[in-house]
């Protein structure tokens, strides 16, 4: 499932060609997603310029002149494609938005998993956004915080800092890798973790995101930039899919178990 980079790398690889770029047509082609296609989608999308598009969490938003905005959410084969006009249509490409610069802006999704919805303007928050935890790029996310939340809490940490209403973006390969860095075991129960591990793993959680981002994600699977390409931040991972290969770091063979019915992986020798 595309994370917090997947999807920061889709954003920065479609915003150049849609700003100021306004929509003149909008094509549905299946409604059934996620969330459905609302039936009047093309009357509220179509002659609107694009303004912005940003992200919160998973979710790309883009910012409408009207005020409106639209919600994209890849789920887990979502891929949002930047194309000619004219493109030939394939299985799966569910909606085109035409823009007036004769280019597409295409969602294809096989899995049918993701979304894209209408944000009218007079709706000053959304279901999908409001309960999301902190950026972890943000000011207003650090170890204090994750200490302070964290506080009596039996869940292992793993599953504690994937939880996206405590922080958005630490997917279960963002935070293995995290964890690894920052000397910590995934099994390890939130409220035990101290406040000078929680501050090691919140520079790895930034440490570790800006370093996907920069190199355009993880592909695992079916994870592609809005340019088509692959990914490749997979091959700098210490534990996530090594189990039984020998740590980078310390030679001892990398562990795996069943968390929160996520594979999970650490090395027991730098992991305490």
């Amino acid at each position: 499932m595309p994370e917090l980079p997947e999807v920061e790398t889709v954003r920065r690889g479609v915003e150049p060609h849609v700003l100021g770029r306004r929509i003149i047509e909008v094509t549905v082609r299946d409604a059934r997603l996620r969330w459905p296609i609302p039936a009047d989608f093309a009357d509220f999308a179509r002659h609107q310029q694009i303004n912005a598009v940003s992200r919160r969490g998973k979710y790309l938003i883009f910012a409408l002149d009207s005020g409106d905005r639209l919600i994209v959410h890849l789920g887990m084969t979502g891929r949002v494609l930047v194309l000619d006009a004219g493109h030939p249509v394939i299985k799966h490409d569910h909606l085109d938005l035409l823009l007036d610069d004769g280019r597409l802006l295409r969602y294809h999704d096989p899995r049918r998993f993701g979304a894209v919805l209408p944000w009218p303007k007079d709706a000053p928050g959304h279901v999908l956004i409001d309960s999301l935890g902190p950026e972890p790029l943000s000011d207003a996310f650090s170890g204090a915080y994750l200490y302070e939340r964290s506080r009596h809490k039996k869940v292992a940490v793993k599953s504690f800092v994937m939880d996206g209403q405590v922080v958005v973006g630490a997917g279960n390969i963002y935070a293995a890798e995290s964890l690894f860095r920052a000397g910590v075991r995934p099994t390890r129960p939130a409220g035990r973790v101290t406040r000078a591990e929680y501050s090691r793993l919140a520079d790895s959680i930034r440490e570790v995101l800006r370093e996907a981002i920069t190199q355009g994600g993880t592909t695992l699977r079916d994870f592609a930039g809005a340019d088509g390409v692959s990914g490749y931040f997979q091959q700098d991972l210490y534990v996530y899919g090594r189990e039984g290969l020998p740590c980078r770091i310390c030679g001892t063979p990398i562990n795996s178990m069943r968390l929160g019915n996520r594979a999970s992986c650490w090395c027991p020798g730098c992991q305490h």
